[in-house]
């Protein structure tokens, strides 16, 4: 890490920015089905954005690396981030190209489908990184998701001298290249069961968890949903679950984003607490995040952290 003190907090985060287009129904629609929905929104999204914001929301000194289109929403959206108060001198806009954007249903239930058209997203590359290459080298942790090309964020990690956290997700096997690189690799339950190879849940994510590892990156957590979150280490032969509270959720869309944007915080501001305790806090952002409609909307920023003991197990 760079000895310089002002950048022990830093939190980069390198990925995508899209602009969510949400309709919310009594249920989700069957293949072919038309449905008549209660609501419509327009907000800001993308999982890179989402954990950017989220991470800034919570006191994080965040920088957003990212490509924005020269549509109607590319400058609006740099601008939203500006004020949300993250860095955004390496938020680029993109000429010729669309803003990313998601089509999102939700459903009363809280599930939701969600369809991603990658726009300037997919312009994110090399010279990108170049161009912050200080700022990657120098954060104390630099978060990635795959929802950009996948070259840009390994060569980001190359450079990266503090804790990498790579939220796998959507899901995709052909990272082998990267999880080597990796201190922390953060997926659900489906994308660790397109990882391991199997069906993941809660009775089998010790060897989820022990097959992950393999890959060669240091930790992996697992987010369960309302089950809370696993993890082991490849330092520690030991497994552990961390609970949270069930709720009766709202819109789960983004609640995975808010986890890896606390995570990513808390690991900056609260450095001596053990890492159980980290996941734990991240778990609560996420469930307050489920209990209100909207994606960075429904991200909290009054929640005081490690105020009580987070409640963990072996495995």
């Amino acid at each position: 890490m760079s000895s310089d003190k002002n950048n022990m907090r830093n939190i980069v985060v390198i990925g995508s920015c899209s602009v969510d287009f949400t309709t919310y129904s009594s249920r989700l629609p069957k293949p072919g089905e038309t449905l008549h929905g209660t609501k419509f929104t327009t907000s800001y999204g993308g999982k890179g954005a989402n954990q950017c914001v989220a991470a800034a929301k919570l006191g994080g000194k965040t920088f957003m690396i990212c490509r924005l289109g020269d549509d109607q929403w590319g400058q609006q959206y740099k601008d939203y981030l500006g004020k949300s108060g993250v860095d955004v001198t390496y938020t680029s806009i993109t000429k010729d190209t669309s803003t990313g954007i998601a089509q999102i249903s939700v459903a009363e239930n809280g599930e939701n489908q969600i369809v991603i058209v990658a726009g300037a997203n997919d312009h994110l590359s090399k010279d990108d990184v170049d161009t912050a290459k200080e700022v990657i080298r120098n954060a104390y942790v630099l978060v990635a998701q795959l929802e950009t090309p996948l070259s840009t964020t390994l060569e980001a990690f190359k450079l990266s001298n503090g804790i990498k956290l790579l939220n796998a997700a959507p899901a995709r096997t052909d990272i082998e290249e990267i999880l080597p690189l990796c201190s922390i690799l953060c997926v659900n339950e489906s994308e660790a069961s397109m990882l391991a190879g199997f069906d993941v849940d809660l009775y089998n994510a010790k060897v989820a968890l022990q097959k992950l590892l393999q890959s060669g990156c240091e930790t992996v957590i697992i987010t369960l949903g309302h089950q809370g979150a696993v993890y082991g280490s490849k330092h520690n032969a030991e497994y552990y679950h961390v609970f949270c509270e069930k709720v009766t959720a709202v819109d789960t869309t983004g609640a995975g984003d808010a986890f890896v944007g606390a995570l990513a915080t808390y690991l900056t501001s609260h450095k001596d607490y053990a890492i159980h305790q980290i996941i734990g806090a991240a778990c609560d952002i996420a469930t307050m995040s489920v209990l209100k409609e909207g994606t960075q909307t429904s991200y909290p920023t009054d929640y005081k952290p490690f105020t009580k003991e987070y409640p963990y197990e072996l495995l």
